[in-house]
């Protein structure tokens, strides 16, 4: 009989092994950075939590297995189960990954938020996505970004002219308007560009993220606010086939923890700010705030730039127009809600 229980547990714990899901995910960013880089990892201890590790997402840096702007191709084709990225890297092939990234001027954290989960913006965006074969799910949205790290002062509109900055997506096709020469850099690339002046600027996130990364050693002025990110959005990207295969369960998890994900990943970045901040004016640099002028010039350019891409693209055009309506539906409640502030 001892020898029957004893087989009878032993094909229980074979079974649940046979069970066991296994996954294997490639974040575009470092796991060491700030914030981004622990995201992924963070939500794929709540996955192996909240499924007694019966599912388990094994994660990975950048370049582990692909570089970083081929994670997108890898879990499309099925060579990645899972990437972790920032939606922007996908613009050229996606339009409207654009919007959804970085809309400049755009939207705050907060109404974002509502937008993707509320306002339609992930029926638009897997619209995008379906046809390459990628499962979408919205799994961190940061505070609004920093104006960008500069060696070189900004008084006018005019001194964006000639200006070599690392920065992607709209922001970067508005500065290109305003005669600025930019370029797309990998994260891990910035350093070395702002040290040897092969870049004069460059954007990355908060200070938070931006001050683990060194920035403040090579740049001369930081620069507020971050007109052309106000809000975005990091993503789990998971293989279509993948997806298709899991449990109705298993996908609610997933989901469940994004958004468990997002209210972790928000309370962290505000919490960190203040100190980072310190941290770089210790460092000698030059906090700013880019002139009223200077911004009103590029709310006129990023306005032009959103027309133009609306009318190539016809998913661009209705997240675009989503997104504005969805504003100004929600707007009122912000507007009814504002405290003057404290008198000194």
């Amino acid at each position: 009989m001892k020898h029957l229980v004893g087989l009878a547990a032993a094909l229980a714990l074979a079974a649940g092994a046979a069970a066991a899901e296994n996954y294997t995910l490639q974040s575009v960013m470092s796991l060491t950075a700030p914030s981004t880089g622990p995201a992924p990892v963070h939500w794929a201890e709540l996955v192996s939590l909240m499924t007694n590790g019966e599912l388990t997402v094994e994660v990975h840096g950048a370049g582990d297995f692909v570089p970083p702007f081929e994670v997108f191709g890898a879990v499309s084709s099925g060579a990645l189960d899972m990437g972790y990225d920032w939606a922007g890297y996908w613009a050229q092939q996606i339009p409207v990954a654009a919007i959804v990234a970085a809309m400049p001027f755009g939207p705050s954290p907060d109404v974002t938020l509502a937008w993707m989960f509320h306002g339609g913006g992930k029926e638009i965006i897997q619209k995008a996505y379906d046809p390459f074969n990628v499962h979408y799910l919205p799994c961190h949205v940061p505070i609004s970004e920093a104006g960008g790290w500069f060696n070189k002062e900004i008084n006018t509109v005019e001194d964006f002219r000639g200006l070599n900055m690392r920065i992607a997506g709209l922001g970067a096709l508005t500065l290109a308007k305003l005669g600025a020469n930019t370029q797309s850099v990998p994260p891990g690339e910035i350093y070395l560009g702002l040290e040897t002046g092969r870049i004069d600027a460059a954007e990355l996130g908060t200070p938070q993220l931006d001050v683990g990364m060194g920035f403040q050693r090579v740049a001369k002025y930081y620069y507020f606010p971050g007109w052309h990110q106000v809000a975005t959005w990091n993503s789990i990207i998971v293989n279509g086939d993948v997806w298709a295969k899991l449990s109705e369960h298993n996908r609610r998890i997933l989901e469940e923890a994004c958004m468990a994900n997002i209210a972790w990943n928000l309370a962290d970045m505000f919490n960190a700010q203040a100190a980072a901040i310190a941290q770089i004016r210790e460092a000698g640099v030059e906090i700013r705030r880019f002139p009223d002028e200077v911004l009103q010039a590029l709310r006129t350019a990023a306005d032009e730039v959103l027309e133009e891409q609306a009318a190539k693209d016809p998913l661009f055009a209705e997240a675009l127009a989503s997104l504005r309506t969805y504003s100004a539906s929600v707007g009122e409640w912000t507007e009814l809600q504002m405290i003057p502030p404290r008198q000194k």
